[in-house]
C-alpha cells in the first residue's frame, strides 16, 4: 500500500518561509510526478507546483520567484521550499504523488499540511 505523507506547515508572519515535506512509501517502482496543491475553503485545489522525474518545474505564477520545488530520490521525498510568505499563500498544502507500480501508473494524494501566514 502507498502511502503520501506531507509535514512542514504551521503558522509564520508573513514575510517568513517553510519548508514542507512530502515521503512517499510503499512497494513503488519510482515516483514520476511530484506535485504540490494548495485549498483554500470554498476553493478548487490549485496547482502550486509540479516537477518531473527528470527534475523539470513548473510553478503557479503567484508563486514563482518565491517557492521551489525539489526532490531527494533516493528518500523517495518531494520538498517545497516556500519563502516570502504572503497572507495569500494561508491554505492547506496536499502533495500528489504519479507513481509507478509494476508496469501501471497511479497518483496518490496525501491528507494535507495547514499553512497559515499571518499579516
Amino acid at each position: 500500500q502507498v502511502q503520501v505523507v506531507e509535514s512542514g506547515g504551521g503558522l509564520v508572519q508573513a514575510g517568513g518561509s517553510l519548508r514542507l515535506s512530502c515521503v512517499v512509501s510503499g512497494s513503488i517502482v519510482s515516483i514520476n510526478v511530484m506535485e504540490w496543491y494548495r485549498q483554500t475553503p470554498g476553493n478548487q485545489r490549485e496547482l502550486v507546483a509540479r516537477i518531473t522525474s527528470g527534475n523539470r518545474t513548473n510553478y503557479a505564477d503567484s508563486v514563482k520567484g518565491r517557492f521551489t520545488i525539489s526532490r531527494d530520490n533516493a528518500k523517495n521525498t518531494g520538498y517545497l521550499q516556500m519563502n516570502t510568505l504572503k497572507s495569500d499563500d494561508t491554505a492547506v498544502y496536499y502533495c500528489n504523488a504519479n507513481v509507478r507500480i509494476d508496469r501501471f501508473d497511479y497518483s496518490y494524494w496525501g491528507q494535507g499540511t495547514q499553512v497559515t501566514v499571518s499579516s
